[in-house]
């Protein structure tokens, strides 16, 4: 394993703040099961390590992981329902569900896993703030990070630019671009899929990988052939 990889995971598991679920490091007592932790740490630094393996092209990069996905699997857009697609696309790689019960998805996860399996190319996937922020007394929430939370994790963003060095970083929605460029990173920005988003990303996504389009035509808008 890369100890760049595991040196990152260890520095960003000991990360705490209020109001924050750090899946490397901490446990939930209601879905985790005992070893989740270190399954979640392992499912990372596994992926950093095969990424410069593999000399990953691109980053997709998001907001903050949400609790139905990277809180659970300590992978970002990553939902345990699609662990299996997830270890395909990085040829094999033995990522671990660390939570009990059935799988969980994840509605944007779902959304973004159907375009990465049929780009067939490994994507690495980040968060700007790469841990799980929630509401006072409601740890199965979400919200957005503060500029103080994403100051206190932004090292980490540009120590994984540093390590992969990718020739392109594509930021899924305008708060995560804007976060983004408030790093100092240059990305290329295309719309969020959720709240009637999805279409328009499908469409950029295609657009920018080559891939044919899925679209159904619109008989109200689109003329009969």
């Amino acid at each position: 394993m890369n100890k760049q990889a595991k040196s990152f995971t260890a520095a960003l598991s000991s990360v705490q703040l209020d109001n924050v679920f750090n899946p490397y490091a901490d446990h939930c007592v209601l879905h985790d099961r005992p070893d989740a932790v270190a399954r979640r740490r392992q499912n990372l630094e596994l992926s950093l390590s095969t990424a410069v393996d593999l000399r990953v092209r691109t980053i997709w990069i998001a907001r903050d992981l949400g609790y139905r996905g990277g809180r659970r699997t300590g992978l970002a857009l990553t939902d345990e329902v699609h662990l299996g697609a997830y270890s395909a696309l990085f040829r094999g790689l033995p990522v671990e569900k660390a939570t009990k019960g059935p799988a969980v998805g994840e509605r944007t996860a779902n959304v973004i896993w159907r375009l990465l399996t049929r780009i067939d190319e490994p994507v690495f996937l980040w968060n700007v703030f790469p841990l799980h922020p929630h509401e006072p007394d409601d740890p199965m929430s979400n919200r957005c990070h503060t500029a103080k939370e994403r100051e206190a994790c932004g090292e980490f963003f540009h120590a994984i630019i540093d390590l992969l060095q990718p020739e392109r970083v594509v930021a899924i929605g305008g708060d995560a671009h804007r976060a983004v460029e408030s790093l100092g990173i240059s990305s290329v920005q295309v719309r969020h899929p959720s709240y009637g988003g999805q279409g328009i990303f499908v469409r950029q996504i295609e657009e920018a990988y080559g891939l044919a389009s899925t679209r159904t035509p619109d008989l109200f808008s689109e003329p009969a052939s």
